[in-house]
């Protein structure tokens, strides 16, 4: 039988309530985040390689000297003009000097839009499916740190509860010891009580005092923590929510812990997807690239436009890679031994995990058993408190004797919440190993 008190009936809204602030501000949480908006427009911008690109181009060269072309027009022409004009007998037909115009343009411009359109192109494809892997990738990273914050921000809340109630038990263990103090003291007025138990009694008020003290020093301390996590001011106050046990720890303790839908092997499983993707984009490297592309545009001379200027013109470009060094190769080898290591890490990681959730079972099993042997002690240490105090009441029990039972009354009341709170924690862990996975009988 699981300890269940069924005074416990308050959910756990308040813890809840931290937990959702301490994901939103968490500054980890929000660097992770922006990977992930990262990644989604690394996606974007992957799959914009599929659509066709259009840039406007346009080129102005202006040149003097460099190589010429000669036209030897004079040495062609003017003989036969000679001749036309010694046949009409007039200078009708001037004598011309050979040309030369230059090679390099002069004043010249071309303009044009460029279309291209990638039509087989393997590198577009596999970088697509890459990029969607990272996304993947990044979002179990958040997962995986998201549970991680969730569970420590449940046990240091569990600690910060722990240190209130010992503030509480101490204080009134410190009233009790007060009280005997004073019926100490007034008998000692009276002639009828011993210096030396109020000598006992103000002894056992300081060391009350004193671990009083230093219950209220581990409430500061694990409000300081609690608030870090948070990512709050280290002095607001926190909210004490006297916490029940989970409904379905008893499910989670007789269930067969599994770890196969662990965000960690998922994300592992994602990185050896993306080697696979990597190894298979290598080995198409004889794949040719095809691309299709139309300019439509404008060049001329002395900024002319007009019909002539104007042109049209489309094609189609191949690529094949013939030979590179053999880097393709070395490539394709150095991927696989990346997918043997990712495969390797994912089997370690899952024995691990598996370890590590059958420990978080067991560590349940005993805290649940401390627990209920934590609370028959606590029954019996308050009854035996409750005979002493009314014997030590009739002078029948002696000081010594009330003592005693009061600090085992005591030491009872801090060793229940230590335990139930161990049960808290112990449950948190378990949680956490098994995050993701169904349970299984």
């Amino acid at each position: 039988m699981i300890w269940m008190p069924g005074q416990l009936t308050l959910a756990q809204d308040q813890l809840k309530q931290y937990i959702e602030v301490g994901i939103q501000n968490n500054l980890v949480m929000q660097q992770k985040n922006i990977t992930l908006q990262r990644s989604l427009l690394a996606l974007r911008e992957a799959k914009s390689w599929y659509y066709p690109s259009v840039e406007l181009l346009g080129d102005y060269m202006w040149a003097e000297g460099g190589r010429t072309f000669p036209v030897p027009v004079g040495d062609l022409l003017n003989p036969v003009y000679s001749t036309l004009n010694q046949l009409t007998q007039s200078q009708m037909f001037p004598q011309i000097e050979n040309q030369a115009y230059q090679l390099m343009p002069q004043n010249f411009y071309d303009a044009r839009i460029r279309i291209l359109y990638p039509v087989v192109n393997t590198d577009v494809w596999y970088n697509s499916k890459i990029k969607q892997q990272q996304v993947k990738l990044s979002e179990y990273e958040i997962e995986t740190y998201r549970q991680e914050l969730t569970r420590d921000i449940e046990t240091a809340y569990y600690h910060f509860c722990l240190a209130t109630d010992g503030v509480a038990i101490y204080q009134s263990a410190f009233g009790l010891v007060k009280k005997n103090l004073e019926v100490n003291e007034s008998l000692l007025r009276n002639g009828k009580g011993l210096p030396a138990n109020v000598l006992r009694a103000e002894s056992e008020l300081e060391q009350i005092r004193s671990r009083l003290k230093e219950a209220e020093n581990q409430v500061q301390n694990s409000r300081s923590y609690f608030n870090f996590l948070l990512n709050r001011s280290i002095t607001d106050s926190i909210v004490y929510e006297e916490l029940p046990l989970p409904e379905d720890v008893q499910k989670r303790l007789l269930a067969t812990p599994y770890v196969d839908k662990r965000s960690e092997l998922l994300a592992l499983g994602t990185v050896g997807h993306i080697r696979q993707l990597q190894l298979d984009w290598d080995q198409r490297y004889l794949v040719p690239k095809i691309n299709i592309f139309a300019n439509f545009g404008s060049q001329a001379s002395d900024w002319q436009f007009d019909s002539q200027s104007r042109y049209f013109l489309a094609g189609a470009q191949l690529s094949v890679p013939i030979f590179e060094g053999l880097r393709n190769r070395v490539k394709i080898s150095k991927t696989r031994l990346e997918i043997d290591d990712v495969r390797s890490q994912r089997e370690l990681a899952e024995k691990q995990f598996n370890m590590a959730a059958n420990i978080a079972r067991n560590n349940l099993s005993t805290a649940i058993v401390n627990l209920n042997s934590a609370d028959k002690q606590y029954h019996s240490a308050k009854a035996y408190f409750n005979l002493i105090e009314k014997g030590y009441a009739g002078g029948i029990n002696s000081l010594i004797e009330y003592m005693d039972a009061r600090n085992q009354l005591t030491s009872s009341e801090i060793h229940i919440k230590i335990n139930r709170y161990r049960v808290l924690s112990a449950y948190s862990e378990l949680k956490r190993q098994t995050a993701g996975s169904e349970m299984t009988n």
